[in-house]
């Protein structure tokens, strides 16, 4: 492996994690106050809306039904728009967001679902208002869920930016397509793939690792 092959991974690692760590920073910012609405207003949630729960199901589930290459041509218009080009790390974000945001909301409805009701109930009897019961009932309950929700997001995500590579994104994706495929040198694609297989490992073994030490379910 020669010094520009070694600079030029080095240079789609640090691509590769400014993409994922910021999408999957903004995705969750977005994602879990939609994963909180939708599972407050669903059926025998605290605040019940059914009207409101419909659309937002309906707008996750179509946006998670579309396959990524798909919405990340579609939305190119709307990528220009925020951040005034297609083509690169930081363009290969505003996809990303958008396809993982709806993705957590579900892990997050999903996380919040295994909280159990009898807690939210001994919540509501000492008189916790909506707002306490999710900010320091229901949050901090699926705390260890939400965390392994987290590195698969991630995972999920990270899978999503090496297929940027194919629209003119950056990062290992872009490295993978360029050199591996457009080139055929198959050993630079190989190198790309252990290394998108080492940084998932690396980030779910973490991951795993924390919810061990902060589920207080696993300590009683």
């Amino acid at each position: 492996m020669n010094e520009k092959l070694i600079q030029l991974l080095a240079a789609g690692i640090g691509e590769t994690f400014y993409m994922v760590v910021v999408s999957t920073a903004a995705a969750y910012i977005i994602g879990i106050p939609l994963g909180v609405i939708v599972f407050v207003t669903g059926t025998g949630g605290i605040k019940e809306n059914r009207p409101v729960n419909a659309v937002l199901s309906l707008i996750i589930n179509i946006i998670r039904s579309v396959p990524f290459l798909i919405l990340l041509v579609a939305i190119l218009p709307f990528t220009r728009l925020i951040v005034g080009t297609t083509i690169g790390s930081t363009a290969s974000i505003v996809p990303l967001v958008v396809a993982a945001a709806p993705f957590v909301a579900r892990m997050v409805e999903s996380s919040l679902k295994e909280v159990d009701p009898g807690v939210i109930e001994a919540a509501r009897a000492m008189g916790s208002t909506n707002f306490q019961i999710i900010w320091k009932v229901l949050l901090p309950e699926a705390g260890p869920s939400l965390l392994l929700g987290m590195t698969i997001a991630f995972a999920t995500i990270l899978g999503y930016s090496a297929m940027a590579g194919f629209v003119g994104g950056g990062g290992l994706g872009a490295i993978a397509v360029n050199y591996g495929y457009y080139r055929y040198q198959t050993g630079v694609m190989l190198i790309t793939v252990a290394l998108l297989v080492i940084i998932v490992q690396i980030f779910q073994e973490g991951g795993i690792r924390i919810v061990n030490k902060t589920d207080r379910r696993k300590k009683l």
